[in-house]
């Protein structure tokens, strides 16, 4: 399918969108981080995450630009408050520089932190849209899904060949195992998942703060492919529906085209970037900790805890941000209304008030599904269930096939900030 090309009149109001949503992040962040301010060095690194400088300010530290937390009690609280919430998906942003993004929105441009998406939306439009999508992910329907990513894991392994020596394991399985579940949900043909998982690829970077012009223009193009890739996979849908989520959200006819893009494009980038991001980095980290890897090759029954530490301990996203909506404070420091909070998820999730020796990764840790990786309160990943099951199978149909399997080559991390995984891991088999 060929990439749309933006027309003369729509790339000024293209540059005014980055302008808004990256271009004042980024001045502000640089500058903020050649002060040496924590927060900012902490946002603005692609380095692996410090969090020690910010965690010394304090259980929340306040600049002139915003606010953020490594306290997990802080990070919980703010998560689970009323008096916070996600901006428009643009907590960062003044009200009237949310409403002049507003204004010069384009419908085939909007992404996963653009509203009607529901990391946009709070509630009670984030409580309608969360039932409409909440029957895919039941326990029963999710229990129901195992024999499914079972069958898919399985196949995927088949088709390495171990006489080749080495792979890379993110390219050949980490990433095809979550596009295929995804693919199941949304009833997304087998000649388009090529096409879905370049353009999801592309796109998910959008969460990234202050991309450069270049990026976010590659990042746009890849959106709008998506959503002309989803307005006529809807109107097939309608014609000769399936027995998918995204059918049923066509058949009910209760969201309209612009929403149902949204769901369609959240659900692939959470349900892609966790699972992939969560695979690969699991992988990384029993080959770093030869003592855990043994222990999980031992005992599969692992697979459990080897996926709820490696949630706490290198989490697909690193962070989130809400918007005081109201005067209030946390942990004892004022926040005025407005202001915006870097919940800093990996920190929280390294809290020694929290978890014991929070840097040392150890599958064994009887506390480690407190991390709050998967966030909290009412955003609260929905999928949680999903991207837990395909790593767990994952994890252990792979070593059960490989136990040999091993780090080689150089393993080359996402250029992304908030995401974080490995763009290419190399395994020896």
């Amino acid at each position: 399918m060929p990439r749309p090309e933006l027309s003369v009149l729509e790339k000024p109001r293209s540059y005014a969108r980055w302008a808004l949503s990256q271009g004042i992040n980024r001045a502000v962040l640089s500058f903020a981080s050649r002060r040496g301010d924590p927060l900012a060095e902490l946002m603005w690194s692609r380095g692996t995450p410090n969090y020690g400088p910010l965690r010394a300010r304090g259980q929340l530290h306040l600049n002139p630009f915003m606010a953020g937390t490594v306290s997990y009690a802080a990070a919980n609280e703010i998560l689970r408050s009323s008096d916070f919430g996600v901006g428009d998906g643009q907590g960062e942003l003044p009200a009237p520089l949310r409403w002049l993004l507003a204004k010069v929105s384009a419908r085939d441009a909007l992404g996963p932190v653009d509203p009607p998406s529901m990391l946009a939306v709070d509630p009670p439009l984030h409580t309608r849209y969360r039932k409409h999508v909440s029957k895919a992910f039941t326990a029963r329907r999710i229990s129901s899904m195992a024999e499914m990513v079972t069958a898919v894991a399985g196949d995927l392994l088949d088709q390495i060949d171990p006489r080749e020596g080495q792979v890379d394991i993110i390219e050949e399985y980490a990433a095809k195992l979550p596009i295929a579940v995804i693919a199941e949900l949304l009833g997304v043909r087998d000649s388009d998942r090529a096409d879905i998982l370049r353009w999801g690829d592309q796109a998910a970077a959008i969460l990234d703060p202050g991309l450069s012009w270049r990026d976010y223009s590659e990042v746009e193009a890849a959106m709008r492919s998506l959503h002309h890739w989803f307005e006529d996979h809807v109107r097939r849908l309608r014609a000769d529906p399936g027995d998918d989520l995204l059918s049923a959200l066509v058949i009910a006819g209760d969201l309209d085209d612009i929403e149902l893009h949204a769901l369609g494009l959240l659900l692939l980038a959470a349900g892609f970037e966790t699972t992939v991001n969560l695979l690969g980095n699991a992988v990384a980290a029993l080959d770093a900790h030869p003592s855990q890897r043994s222990l999980f090759l031992e005992d599969p029954s692992l697979a459990d805890s080897v996926v709820e530490e490696t949630l706490r301990w290198d989490p697909p996203v690193m962070a989130t941000v809400r918007q005081a909506y109201a005067p209030t404070s946390v942990a004892g420091v004022d926040v005025a209304q407005g202001t915006a909070v870097a919940v800093v998820l990996g920190g929280a999730n390294r809290d020694p008030l929290v978890f014991e020796d929070p840097d040392t990764y150890d599958i064994t840790r009887p506390n480690a599904d407190q991390h709050l990786s998967l966030s909290a309160g009412a955003h609260f990943c929905l999928g949680a269930s999903l991207a837990r099951l395909e790593a767990r199978v994952g994890l252990r149909l792979l070593f059960d096939r490989f136990p040999d399997l091993r780090v080689r080559g150089e393993a080359v991390r996402r250029p992304t900030r908030i995401l974080r995984g490995y763009a290419t891991l190399p395994v020896a088999l």
